[in-house]
């Protein structure tokens, strides 16, 4: 009977660590973009605060506080931050999609699969529908590194950022700033 007893709650707690989300670690992730000023000089720029979770049933989010961009550059982090995010009126970068559990729970430790997934970005007041292609490796159980298998292009008209972008160009006196960024991320999720 207590064999039984014991076998039962071990199954509980197994379909309920199992069923626990999966959460992004910030510290052992990154995302990144390029920007690109003058033609052909380009820099990497990135984001230090950002957190997500993978629900049992799919459904993935992302926020990413804009008011952490780091460019290594102070000025430039507060003018991204004052003239072309708009920190104050739109902190937060949410990224919202649905991953094919299935296809995932079918990947072995050790093992990687890429998978397309559609994602809803809302980004300065505005949504976009963008195809994200990954590359997952389930590195144990209990952990997951996910991987941009290439760059998302973000276009600067589809989210209202010319505006933003050609004061920036003004003030910094450049003679052009690249209104396509592509931002690439790697992804470390636990439960």
């Amino acid at each position: 009977m207590k064999t039984s007893i014991i076998g039962i709650l071990l199954l509980t707690f197994g379909c309920m660590a199992s069923a626990a989300p999966w959460s992004i670690d910030d510290d052992a992730s990154t995302i990144s973009f390029i920007t690109t000023k003058k033609v052909d000089v380009a820099e990497i720029n990135h984001f230090k605060r950002f957190s997500g979770q993978l629900t049992e049933h799919g459904a993935f989010t992302l926020n990413i506080e804009l008011a952490s961009v780091w460019t290594n550059v102070e000025i430039r982090d507060s003018r991204l931050k004052d003239i072309l995010f708009e920190v104050g009126a739109f902190p937060v970068l949410e990224l919202v999609a649905v991953v094919d559990m299935d296809k995932l729970s079918n990947i072995e430790v050790g093992e990687t699969e890429v998978m397309e997934i559609a994602a809803d970005i809302k980004l300065h007041g505005t949504m976009q529908r963008k195809a994200l292609l990954v590359t997952v490796a389930k590195l144990s159980d209990n952990r997951l590194l996910v991987a941009s298998t290439q760059p998302i292009i973000v276009n600067a008209a589809q989210y209202g950022f010319t505006s933003g972008i050609e004061k920036l160009r003004e003030i910094a006196g450049l003679s052009s700033i690249s209104q396509s960024v592509p931002v690439s991320f790697i992804l470390n999720l636990s439960r």
